[in-house]
């Protein structure tokens, strides 16, 4: 894990945790991580009949703005498992 430079304040985990659910609303969300880098599981019926690609798209726009940036509280998402209920 690296330690990427950010101004953000406060828990990323559970920002980004905070902005997944905010876009897909019955989303089981689980965060670990840190230093810029993350890994995270989402669970929610909005997949279904989606692929993993655009299941996953789904998930990167919510935490787009928390992307943004060279001070970014994330840098890179090292793995991100999405999956129907």
């Amino acid at each position: 894990m690296s330690d990427h430079p950010t101004d953000f304040k406060g828990s990323v985990e559970d920002a980004i945790r905070s902005a997944i659910q905010g876009s897909i609303p019955d989303a089981k969300v689980d965060v670990l991580g840190g230093g810029g880098h993350f890994t995270i599981a989402v669970v929610s019926t909005a997949f279904a009949g989606k692929g993993m690609l655009d299941s996953q798209r789904l998930v990167y726009a919510a935490i787009a703005p928390l992307m943004k940036g060279d001070r970014a509280p994330v840098h890179a998402v090292d793995s991100l498992k999405t999956r129907k209920p």
